[in-house]
């Protein structure tokens, strides 16, 4: 399979919950962690790069992948726009000796907890509630109405699967929420 397996630390998190900020504030406190960057089919945003941000892969290549088993999880997230993790960035980041950080939708978090029940800390990042979500997705003004209202739909689905989770944290204040993140995933790092 592969060598040396390391630590796994799982973000998720309903859209617009704060979640990238946290790992992105996180990240640099922990120098063991490597990011794991995820794979998707959709299109590249402005400003974004390919294997820095994402792997953006056509929908065709993706589903390729997906059938040759190169994926450790993959959700369509919407119709026929995939997100997934590829297995060699476990690889690639364990063969530097460092331990993985996953920011991953809810159901793809979970699927990853399950591979590696031991080794992974599954870190559920909540929002205050729907309305704030709903607020701060308004604040992005990169929504429609219509994708705003499928974008809340799922959260409140995805919001149903926080108990399965090791941990919760509300992120209704940003500094706070860094810090118990920082804490548990310290402690989660030391822990043999």
């Amino acid at each position: 399979m592969m060598g040396r397996q390391g630590k796994l630390v799982i973000f998720s998190a309903p859209s617009g919950s704060g979640k990238t900020t946290i790992v992105r504030r996180v990240l640099p406190m922990l120098p063991r962690l490597a990011f794991s960057v995820s794979a998707t089919s959709r299109q590249m945003r402005p400003g974004e790069q390919n294997g820095k941000d994402y792997y953006f892969l056509t929908a065709d290549d993706f589903r390729k992948a997906v059938a040759a088993g190169d994926f450790l999880e993959y959700e369509e997230v919407y119709a026929g726009q995939f997100y997934g993790t590829l297995k060699s960035e476990l690889t690639r980041i364990w063969a530097q000796n460092q331990d993985v950080v996953f920011d991953v939708d809810v159901k793809g978090g979970l699927r990853i907890k399950e591979q590696f029940p031991k080794q992974s800390l599954a870190i559920f990042i909540q929002p205050p509630s729907v309305a704030e979500l709903k607020r701060r997705l308004e604040g992005r003004g990169t929504e429609t109405p219509e994708t705003l209202k499928k974008r809340l739909d799922r959260a409140e689905e995805e919001l149903s699967f926080a108990p399965r989770f090791d941990l919760r944290i509300i992120n209704d204040d940003l500094e706070r929420a860094v810090a118990e993140v920082q804490a548990a995933v310290t402690a989660f790092l030391q822990a043999e």
